[in-house]
């Protein structure tokens, strides 16, 4: 195992970023219910401001992702201003088809053309957002599906998908990317229109360049290898965008890292071993969580910092022996070079990266006694706090 405080080591760190999503900081949570906050954000705005909170506590979170229409605003300049004001920018543009009437039988996979039109024209206001605030990534979940079978024609609805597509496609500008995300199931249970990697790197080649697929650590079958499909996509120069959560059973809304820390670990070493931690690899890194029962901002922070001791465990393995184990056919020998850097504690060494640029030696800890939180539910008073789905 190499030295753990070497420049090397704090360069890739100082390097990483993960972008935060804006719903995570409005009342948000599961489908049966939803435990509203003293202090959520009731906008927008105080949704950026409590997302700068976190960058500011940890280094580690720049930007802020949208969601059209919970995000919308009528000066998206002035949103964008506010963002630089607070340290931070805004990132990619999330679009919604899941909570229209007219989509109970899809959008863009919906038998009737009118609807179709009516989510490729969402789009186009998502794309003119992004123009505003000069986001470069429209992100788009299909939540398209069927609960029976008959119910629709499978083939039917891939081929009105990739027409759907295209058409978004060509809405954006040359350096746009459209960021297509996958789910193995939800909404629906039957079929899922977009429910794995495959039938999203299948779209997305027959698209462009400019077509990249978004993985989800929550967004798969049971036991399903991540890390696999990880090196896959970046084989194929695909791997557009990484949606980092945690689940146990079913749903993704957990804090990364908490239901498997080691999964988190061999999926961070994988994006280490092939050089896609670097910004200029192509690769976009946020969370996509909700928080429920757990407080907004300390949920961010504590999943952002999962995400860099994961990655710092995986800065620590020693490449070159590694691949000598590898090669050599020491089974043995290779998988403990990778335990030895999980099993490292790399606590004291990023309190050390931290403290060399001039952050707290712990995030957490520092916002939990900083008196924010008690500041934002006493001046949060009035209106309508932000909600999933507003």
């Amino acid at each position: 195992m190499t030295s753990p405080a070497t420049p090397a080591l704090f360069d890739a760190l100082a390097a990483q970023t993960i972008e935060l999503p804006s719903w995570a900081f409005g009342n948000s949570g599961t489908r049966f219910k939803v435990f509203g906050q003293p202090g959520t954000a009731r906008d927008p705005f105080e949704k950026i401001a409590d997302a700068a909170q976190v960058h500011a506590h940890t280094g580690l979170a720049p930007r802020v992702s949208l969601h059209i229409p919970w995000d919308s605003v009528d000066d998206y300049a002035a949103l964008g201003a506010h963002a630089a004001e607070l340290g931070v920018s805004i990132g990619a543009i999330n679009s919604n088809l899941f909570q229209d009437d007219d989509y109970r039988l899809g959008s863009l996979t919906h038998p009737d053309r009118v609807v179709r039109k009516k989510a490729i024209a969402h789009h186009v206001e998502c794309v003119e957002v992004m123009r505003a605030v000069g986001s470069t990534d429209l992100k788009l979940w299909l939540p398209d599906g069927t609960n029976y079978a008959g119910q629709d024609d499978i083939r039917s609805r891939q081929d009105r998908l990739a027409e759907s597509l295209q058409e978004i496609y060509a809405l954006l500008d040359p350096t746009h990317r459209l960021l297509l995300e996958y789910k193995f199931f939800e909404p629906y249970f039957y079929t899922t229109d977009v429910p794995d990697w495959g039938t999203s790197l299948l779209h997305c080649l027959a698209l462009g360049d400019r077509a990249q697929v978004v993985l989800d650590t929550g967004h798969h079958a049971p036991n399903t290898n991540i890390e696999f499909i990880v090196v896959q996509l970046l084989r194929a120069g695909r791997l557009g965008a990484f949606d980092f959560n945690s689940r146990n059973y079913a749903d993704d809304d957990l804090i990364v890292g908490a239901a498997d820390p080691f999964q988190l670990f061999r999926i961070m070493n994988e994006i280490v071993g092939n050089d896609a931690l670097r910004p200029g690899s192509g690769v976009n890194f946020m969370l996509d969580q909700c928080h429920n029962i757990e407080p907004r901002i300390p949920g961010q922070i504590r999943s952002v910092l999962n995400v860099q001791e994961a990655t710092a465990k995986a800065l620590l393995v020693d490449r070159d022996e590694l691949r000598t184990a590898q090669q050599t056919g020491d089974v043995l020998g290779a998988n403990a070079i990778l335990m030895d850097a999980y099993h490292t504690d790399v606590r004291p060494l990023l309190a050390e990266f931290r403290a060399s640029r001039g952050l707290p030696a712990d995030p957490f800890a520092t916002y939990r006694t900083s008196g924010h939180a008690e500041r934002i539910a006493a001046e949060r008073v009035g209106g309508t706090q932000a909600s999933w789905g507003v």
